[in-house]
């Protein structure tokens, strides 16, 4: 008699973590691996992946388009031939076959014997909510990743960790939670957003529960040191955080520290689709990018193709391990980063990435410059007035000019003296003019949505 399928008989959960090691098993694998090695061990995962999605009509249709064929890819050297896809075709998919679309391949699975299937969406920062869908064994290999990174950046087993990604149907919060009790010995505390828990709330437990672990978006963290404040706790002596892994602006490392008394700040990056792509190490020079699981390339905003290290492009990603449920092959996430080219700082043989620098999809061109709205805030990062939160408003005027104002949040009200020092360092590392205006720390709340997204906005694009 055939066992009835279920999450835990899909995947030898032991065996994960000899096909993805964690902890000091990973340092020791990645330590002594050649790149060469490396890159068999790719090969051998990507032709899997790729006999699966050959079976999907999203990929037959998407590669035939092209003239495409099986057997035209022999391996990772000829993946720039095959067209990247991105949110809006998965949308369409859905939309010409819904609810769930043709992307997912569980009608590959003879009558019976598909895997169950994790459903969640996206948060739906840049339009509607994706649907985003997992297999056992994918949705554990993404939740071990996550938890390697948190084991590399320093997570402990008596560390008491609490969480704000949010919950619902959005991915972050259930993978998150998953990934430090399943793959780590620390505590668990599932607070989610302001709007599931009450900021004041979150603070209060925090202190009663003796959180020493901050992990979530950085600027919904930086909120909830402020509302300790607020209520008389010290963060760093009433409630003492030590560590926070989330996902930081290059403006987060020295607000958000020092919001918090010190804590050790850790970088990494991922969407919902693929899970964790990359995690900074306690060097904190660059993301490592987990090679084993993923394949990551940096490609062209304009043309798609790839470019060279160290210089910017979207982030184009290839999850070698999805190959159950909703394989990833060359998916454009638009987020754009760049591949560090300094020498690597411990001895782990994996390239690394530069991080997060903003949305080529929230690109504003002004005067043929590039800007990155997301990237504004990183500009100012050690202005000590400057509390990390701000906002870009975009506006054409009447003879069809593009102009940017941004809004800081700073302490200690602004003035003309301090617009103009701003203008100057915008200019320099933007190299465009916008012009600047000031906010009281906490006024574009409202505007950013600190307390109540996932992602505070970061611009309000008038011109349409």
């Amino acid at each position: 008699m055939t066992q009835q399928p279920n999450y835990f008989n899909q995947f030898d959960m032991a065996a994960l973590t000899e096909e993805f090691p964690i902890g000091p098993a990973f340092l020791q694998r990645f330590e002594a691996m050649s790149r060469d090695e490396l890159r068999a061990l790719q090969e051998g995962r990507f032709a899997t992946l790729m006999a699966q999605a050959w079976k999907i009509p999203f990929y037959q249709r998407l590669w035939g388009a092209k003239g495409i064929e099986a057997g035209d890819i022999a391996g990772l050297d000829d993946i720039a031939q095959l067209p990247t896809f991105d949110k809006s075709d998965i949308m369409a998919s859905i939309a010409a076959k819904p609810p769930f679309g043709d992307f997912h391949g569980m009608e590959t699975y003879p009558d019976g014997q598909c895997p169950p299937v994790i459903v969640h969406t996206t948060s739906g920062t840049t339009g509607r909510p994706q649907v985003l869908m997992y297999g056992p064994r994918s949705r554990e290999i993404q939740n071990l990743l996550v938890a390697r990174a948190y084991l590399l950046q320093g997570l402990r087993p008596d560390d008491v960790v609490h969480s704000v990604y949010g919950h619902g149907m959005v991915n972050g919060g259930h993978y998150i939670r998953e990934a430090v009790v399943h793959w780590t010995n620390s505590i668990f505390l599932p607070a989610g957003t302001g709007v599931e828990t009450r900021s004041l709330q979150q603070v209060q437990q925090m202190k009663d529960f003796g959180v020493t672990t901050l992990v979530g978006f950085a600027d919904y963290i930086k909120r909830l040191a402020d509302v300790a404040r607020e209520e008389g706790l010290e963060p760093g002596v009433d409630i003492k955080i030590r560590m926070i892994s989330g996902h930081m602006g290059r403006e987060d490392n020295i607000v958000l520290s020092e919001a918090w008394g010190g804590a050790s700040i850790y970088d990494w990056y991922g969407v919902g689709d693929t899970g964790l792509i990359a995690g900074e190490g306690p060097e904190k020079s660059g993301l490592y990018v987990m090679e084993d699981a993923q394949y990551l390339e940096i490609c062209d905003i304009d043309t798609g193709l790839p470019v060279a290290d160290g210089v910017t492009g979207d982030m184009v990603n290839t999850c070698l391990f999805k190959d159950d449920i909703y394989p990833i092959i060359r998916f454009n996430t638009h987020d754009v980063s760049a591949m560090s080219t300094d020498a690597a700082p411990s001895g782990l043989n994996l390239q690394r990435m530069q991080g997060f620098l903003g949305r080529s999809d929230n690109m504003v061109k002004l005067r043929g410059i590039n800007v990155f709205p997301q990237a504004i805030g990183g500009m100012l990062a050690e202005r000590r007035e400057f509390n990390g939160e701000f906002i870009c408003k975009v506006q054409r005027d009447d003879a069809g000019r593009d102009e940017m104002t941004v809004t800081f949040e700073v302490s200690g009200g602004g003035n003309n003296d301090l617009a103009q020092e701003y203008q100057e360092i915008l200019r320099r590392k933007a190299g465009v003019a916008v012009a600047v205006s000031f906010a009281e720390p906490g006024g574009l709340s409202e505007l950013t949505g600190v307390e109540t997204r996932q992602k505070p906005l970061r611009l309000i694009d008038e011109r349409f």
